[in-house]
């Protein structure tokens, strides 16, 4: 591999941002694709959102012959935002299915390391946890407090930065009373609508069990097949 497109591709891993080397085959020339790319034009366009939806390398056959497709993708994760009963059952269904989870609350009381042994734990509010782990597009957003002052925060930044779902718990008055406030704090109301609320699957999920089952389900399918797939 040539150095400058190695150079490349390790600073988009470290900067936790998604590529794909193409190479030709059997002549060996290479390039670097980005997720952020527009290839839009590009004869591999389909190819390239399709493993960059799946994470999985490959041939692909070509008009001009066989090429390899290297996908890199960050390991995908899963911010929650409030130490609550769902969210001691959504951590280790989240582990399980391979995310990486944070559980984020300043609420001492609730956020304790014996409710939840698993995953990464901040017994701190939310605004400081993302100045120094900051949200990106393979990161999913689930805020479950049904607190503003906690839950309001990390839901803009998770619309601003385009993580790849956003989701929060609350009744449709809670929700449209939510809107109000990002309206008032600038947000369009079009990237507003990104926001799975009431959240998680409709499948009349009722126990803090369930309602874990139905987030990690709609995580799955923003993931997998993009955002509003799973609604």
């Amino acid at each position: 591999m040539d150095l400058s497109l190695l150079k490349e591709l390790n600073e988009a891993r470290t900067g936790r941002r998604a590529t794909i080397v193409v190479t030709e085959m059997p002549g060996g020339a290479q390039r670097l694709v980005r997720q952020s790319d527009d290839f839009n034009a590009d004869a591999l366009a389909g190819d390239f959102d399709r493993r960059f939806r799946s994470g999985k390398s490959g041939m692909v056959t070509t008009g001009s012959g066989e090429v390899f497709l290297n996908v890199s993708v960050p390991a995908p994760r899963l911010v929650i935002i409030g130490a609550v009963h769902i969210s001691q059952a959504l951590v280790p269904m989240a582990a399980i299915a391979g995310l990486d989870v944070t559980v984020i609350d300043p609420r001492t009381a609730f956020a304790t390391e014996a409710r939840f042994p698993e995953g990464t734990l901040k017994a701190e509010w939310p605004e400081d946890v993302l100045r120094e782990t900051p949200l990106d597009t393979f990161t999913a957003v689930a805020a479950v407090t049904h607190d503003p002052k906690i839950d309001d925060y990390p839901l803009i930044e998770a619309l601003r930065t385009g993580c790849f779902y956003v989701g929060a718990l609350g009744s449709r008055k809670t929700h449209g009373k939510r809107l109000e406030r990002f309206a008032e704090a600038g947000l369009d109301p079009s990237v507003c609508g990104r926001i799975d609320a009431p959240i998680g699957l409709d499948i009349g999920a009722a126990s803090p069990e369930e309602i874990a089952v139905a987030v990690l389900g709609s995580v799955i399918g923003a993931l997998r097949k993009g955002p509003g797939a799973a609604a």
